[in-house]
């Protein structure tokens, strides 16, 4: 067995190189570790699911003008004239696109009175229509009946009477009771105005996607009588691109108005998470950079180590060490300085991620995340010593013992 005595003794005579090392292995640590960690939670992130049919939908603006035009009467023409194209599962008229980046917000509570604090959530005015065209699926109670649909007008403060939410709005508000109790229940919007829970939806995510209450929604069953509109058509798969050209279409056979902001659901997703896309770039990229530099750092300070003691690996070459036992010294050499650097590593990552949490709001790391790194360290310090110590072993006993 390998005696550590010589390797420590060897060490001593080279503290500079061994420590510089072993600090590199620490910062790397610290920054891969919590890089990974910010990598995985931003990507699940990206997959969450919006609960709508992404694939199949799409959304555009109108805006009419001129003193002849109705909004009222615009819209529903829109919307009888858009159902009925073929291929059109359903369309609503809508206030806000989820995952888009912009829309309504308003607070629940579950007693009245401005004392009580409320709940977060997105709003979405839709229809008896909402449903379909969104691709909502109906844990309990009922949907809108086209009785409960009412016109919202510009400047309207109150709510209707009825509202449909989310299953994870619903176990926010009502945590000790199961989702389906809820149906029936009133809840107070504005402080003091009831409103009745009179349906749960599985998922439904609100427009922002860095918002902590993504999964908290409501559907309202309002039309906004606004000559300025948002239409959200869900087609039936694979026809999606088709149609967004022939309901354009057919919107512009109306010149008192302008059709545009035409976008399907996959390009806002896209578009809402190119801040997500782009970090997991940039720390992919730290990660490949820092595992070269500290690779190559490993590799500069081994192969310096074997030029200096070439004698001393011949002498002991002459003595019966086998080349495993230069190759084994070697490989232990740089495990106990890849050792020193992981533990301060562990120390920096845990202080980093401290750090982290507090500047950018993340969720604290899991535990795991450090051994999975100290081991992966300590993996990359073997592969890139093992060059210059299988170099080591090519040392002929000879050569050695005659050099200078």
């Amino acid at each position: 067995m390998l005696e550590l005595g010589p390797i420590l003794r060897a060490l001593s005579r080279n503290k500079i190189g061994a420590l510089l090392i072993a600090v590199q292995i620490a910062f790397t640590m610290a920054i891969i570790v919590n890089s990974v960690f910010i990598i995985y939670e931003r990507s699940q992130e990206t997959k969450r699911e919006s609960g709508i049919d992404e694939a199949n939908t799409f959304f555009l603006s109108s805006s009419g003008f001129g003193a002849n035009f109705s909004a009222k009467a615009t819209i529903q023409e829109d919307l009888d004239a858009i159902r009925a194209l073929p291929g059109v599962v359903n369309a609503v008229q809508i206030n806000a696109i989820p995952i888009s980046g912009g829309g309504w917000s308003m607070g629940l509570q579950t007693q009245p009175g401005a004392e009580h604090d409320g709940i977060g959530l997105a709003v979405y005015m839709v229809d008896e229509h909402g449903l379909q065209a969104m691709d909502l699926e109906l844990l309990a109670g009922e949907n809108f009946t086209p009785s409960d649909i009412r016109w919202r007008g510009n400047g309207a403060s109150d709510w209707p009477d009825k509202i449909i939410i989310t299953k994870a709005m619903a176990n926010r508000l009502f945590p000790d009771d199961d989702y389906s109790q809820t149906v029936g229940k009133t809840v107070y919007i504005n402080d003091t105005e009831p409103m009745i829970i009179s349906g749960i939806i599985d998922k439904l995510q609100a427009p922002w996607v860095g918002w902590d209450n993504v999964e908290n929604a409501m559907l309202s069953p309002e039309h906004l009588e606004r000559s300025a509109v948002r239409y959200m058509i869900r087609t039936e798969p694979g026809r999606r691109d088709e149609l967004m050209k022939t309901v354009e279409e057919l919107l512009a056979q109306n010149k008192n108005r302008v059709i545009d902001n035409m976008r399907s659901i996959d390009y806002v997703r896209e578009r809402s998470y190119r801040g997500h896309t782009a970090m997991i770039k940039i720390l992919s990229t730290v990660i490949i950079t820092l595992t070269i530099v500290t690779s190559l750092g490993i590799v500069g300070l081994a192969s310096f180590s074997v030029n200096r003691r070439k004698k001393q690996i011949g002498i002991r070459r002459a003595l019966g060490a086998t080349k495993f036992d230069i190759l084994r010294y070697f490989m232990v050499e740089n495990l106990m300085i890849s050792c020193v650097g992981v533990v301060v590593g562990a120390a920096l990552t845990i202080g980093l991620n401290m750090v982290l949490v507090n500047a950018l709001s993340i969720t604290p790391m899991d535990w795991f995340y450090i051994p999975i790194g100290m081991l992966l360290l300590c993996t990359i310090g073997q592969l890139a010593v093992y060059g210059p110590a299988k170099k080591a072993t090519l040392i002929a006993p000879a050569t050695a013992t005659r050099t200078v």
